[in-house]
């Protein structure tokens, strides 16, 4: 996420603590705003609960935060790449078993920090979260052309593709991944999904080479 769009989405800090012990309540209050943001929903938390719960006074919170929703945005700040889907690498010499590797790492990842599942909420009810989710996936799904038509210049995917098409139809079965993972308590075939996906792009001989 680029500085404008950290300013646009989060807006300025009532105040910056510099002591340690500041920053760790500040800390706390970012934990705990997650930790109650994921376990009831975004609407249904406020700021006297997130303070209670880090330990602090709600006086503590107004300090660090405007208001909840900058203490969610100030969450999703680093995170807003990470929770966009991975990139393949249709260079490998297994791609199916890469790309595998590579979404299981990620998805892991996010489902460890479980953000993922209030995006829907916050981005029917924040338009300016909305836009730069938007923009993100893009970038993501422009980068995905890219070394698309790369590989199919060297010859190793469907000559006959609309790669355009095909860069959004990866986004959306990768993107349906936190979904299934709430769904299915964590357990997804990442092979299964990766061989669905490598089948789109390669011909049948290429896994034989």
């Amino acid at each position: 996420m680029s500085e404008h769009d950290d300013e646009k989405l989060i807006g300025v800090y009532p105040s910056v603590p510099k002591q340690k012990r500041a920053q760790e309540k500040r800390q706390a209050l970012l934990e705990s705003g997650r930790v109650l943001f994921i376990e009831k929903g975004y609407e249904q938390t406020n700021a006297k609960e997130i303070a209670s719960h880090a330990g602090v006074a709600v006086g503590t919170f107004y300090r660090y935060f405007t208001d909840k929703r900058q203490l969610m945005m100030s969450l999703l700040e680093d995170q807003i790449d990470k929770l966009l889907p991975p990139e393949p690498n249709w260079s490998f010499v297994d791609p199916e078993r890469f790309f595998a590797s590579v979404m299981e790492k990620h998805y892991s990842q996010i489902n460890q920090i479980g953000l993922h599942r209030l995006l829907p909420e916050l981005l029917l009810k924040d338009p300016q979260l909305a836009d730069i989710i938007a923009v993100a996936r893009k970038k993501v799904h422009e980068r995905i052309v890219s070394d698309l038509k790369k590989a199919q210049e060297k010859g190793l995917i469907w000559g006959d593709l609309d790669l355009d098409t095909v860069a959004w139809s990866i986004m959306v079965l990768s993107e349906n991944i936190p979904e299934r993972l709430v769904k299915s308590k964590g357990q997804v075939d990442y092979y299964e999904l990766s061989k669905v996906i490598c089948r789109l792009v390669f011909p049948p001989q290429i896994f034989k080479q």
